[in-house]
């Protein structure tokens, strides 16, 4: 008997028994999808040769231990170096959000080989190196108190802590979100003001605690349950959630026997390190915004296309176009930090990749936890259907929703689809589609969509420049009558101006006393009341 004998035996045994084989539909959906994968790219010059010291022997994660060292580094360089973005005055303060499943992530591993590298910085410098706090968070006074101006305690008073540049290290970040559903806890805000860099006052009037020119970056774990347990809705929508970098980072291979980066790698380190903030002059940290930093000419074209396209690109749906709002500000803060690491001011094209390499990381792993496949699929399928909504108005000019329906869809697709198709369209900024109400004959009046003039956006952003549109302009004065043609391109090339050119703060000696410090820096709280937000 052969084999297919055998079967169809078997199958007539199993009928006359009642035993019949169930066949199990399979006609859904395929909702499996990678994680998110980052382009080596993130791992450039100073940042990348970190990464892999602290990767190659151990169990960590190079990404994971790159993203710890930038956020330290952008920490430690401090407020000296910024960079002019219409009236705010950006620095390079980072705050990631390091997410992995428990024990798989290996995010103690990550940070390790950072506090073997600040060690060694400080045997260099106790003065390089930035206050570290790894205790936890817990209120607003809590972080206050780590970087405060000077307060009265009884009859004595205690001196205020002058260097504002604090490392946070939060390894247990689902306690963060824990203070923020108390009642009455003002974390969330304080932090939210900590990557703005605004001075933070008393949040109540029995409070004696305030700081001014904070320069806090962050670093957080958290395991994907814990962040999607425990984020409030509030904080999804509020700026508190799209000021962290979010990347999903665990280990990349299983070492039973992990070996410790050598100690003469990590000195070596620390000296390049060291190099960085001597060239910052992040010692001198009395003296802020000392240091302007800016694109090149051709930094500035990549990233005004760049600002024009994917860092303001909307069509992950709403809910996930919230948490990566600020990809612009944190693209140009990485970016910054990049360049200062190569010891310039000038930040080039590739500076730009390396920190865009980042920022899509980050989306891809904010869409990633914070999105189902299923979820992809219908923002997916919204925007499909809204840009064959754009192209049947492009030709028919003014139509009404019926129209739509009937003559675009052929009333092949659902009521609720258009409907978010439609939303999507009219949300855009600016939006790309307008609806106007006809009331001229009795009854509902009629409602008639149609598209909004040609090129909305270059248009709008031709007439109202954003970005660094103002910041970095070549000069074209000056240079027609005392210059030969080939000198006057050369300077023309050269030479960036701003219409707000700010002049360096005069030095000032660390013995000031806590009446001159406010004085010092009150001219510049009035000059940072523009906040990011404009992001």
């Amino acid at each position: 008997m052969n084999t297919q004998e055998y079967e169809r035996n078997m199958a007539g045994l199993d009928a006359a028994a009642g035993i019949v084989e169930k066949t199990i539909p399979d006609d859904g959906p395929d909702n499996h999808r990678n994680a998110p994968q980052p382009d080596p790219a993130c791992l450039y010059g100073l940042v990348g040769d970190v990464a892999r010291a602290g990767g190659d022997t151990t169990e960590a994660n190079p990404f994971a231990v790159a993203a710890n060292f930038i956020a330290f580094m952008s920490c430690a360089v401090g407020r000296g170096p910024y960079m002019a973005v219409g009236n705010t005055w950006h620095h390079t303060r980072g705050f990631f959000l390091h997410i992995g499943r428990s024990g798989r992530g290996r995010k103690g591993d990550a940070v390790s080989l950072i506090s073997r590298i600040e060690r060694a910085l400080k045997a260099l410098s106790q003065d390089a190196t930035p206050q570290v706090h790894r205790g936890g968070l817990s209120s607003r006074e809590g972080l206050v108190y780590l970087i405060h101006d000077g307060y009265t305690e009884g009859k004595t008073e205690v001196e205020a802590v002058l260097d504002k540049r604090l490392l946070v290290i939060e390894s247990e970040f689902a306690n963060v979100l824990h203070q923020g559903k108390r009642e009455g806890n003002t974390l969330s805000a304080a932090l939210r003001d900590c990557w703005d860099g605004v001075s933070m006052k008393p949040a109540t009037k029995s409070s004696r605690l305030w700081a001014t020119d904070p320069h806090i970056a962050m670093i957080g774990a958290v395991t994907p349950g814990e962040l999607l347990g425990l984020m409030a809705s509030r904080e999804l929508t509020n700026g508190f959630a799209n000021r962290f970098m979010m990347f999903w980072a665990e280990r990349t291979k299983m070492l039973a026997f992990p070996r410790a980066t050598r100690q003469d790698e990590v000195d070596a380190l620390a000296l390049r390190v060291h190099e960085v903030l001597t060239f910052c002059k992040a010692e001198r940290w009395v003296e802020k915004d000392h240091m302007r930093v800016e694109l090149s000419t051709d930094a500035c074209k990549l990233y005004e296309k760049l600002y024009h396209g994917e860092l303001n690109d909307n069509s992950a749906g709403e809910r996930i176009t919230a948490l990566i709002e600020r990809r612009a500000p944190m693209l140009l803060r990485m970016a910054m930090l990049f360049a200062l690491c190569d010891l310039t001011t000038t930040v080039e094209v590739h500076h730009v990749n390396a920190a865009l390499a980042w920022v899509r990381y980050s989306v891809e792993s904010v869409k990633f936890i914070f999105a189902s496949a299923a979820d992809e699929v219908v923002v997916a399928e919204t925007n499909d259907t809204a840009q064959k909504i754009v192209e049947f108005l492009r030709r028919e000019k003014r139509v009404t929703r019926k129209q739509i329906t009937v003559k675009c869809f052929s009333g092949h697709t659902s009521k609720t689809r258009i409907d978010s198709a439609l939303d999507e369209l009219l949300s855009s900024n600016p939006p790309r589609i307008t609806v106007e109400e006809d009331r001229s004959a009795p009854g509902r009046p009629t409602k008639f969509y149609q598209f909004t003039t040609a090129n909305y956006a270059n248009k709008a952003n031709n007439e109202h420049p954003c970005g660094l549109e103002h910041d970095f302009l070549v000069s074209e004065q000056t240079f027609k009558s005392e210059q030969s043609t080939g000198e006057r391109e050369l300077v023309s090339e050269l030479l960036i101006v701003s219409n707000g050119e700010k002049n360096p703060p005069t030095r000032a000696s660390v013995d000031y006393s806590l009446d001159s410090h406010s004085s010092h820096t009150s001219q510049a709280d009035a000059e940072k009341t523009a906040d990011v937000e404009e992001f």
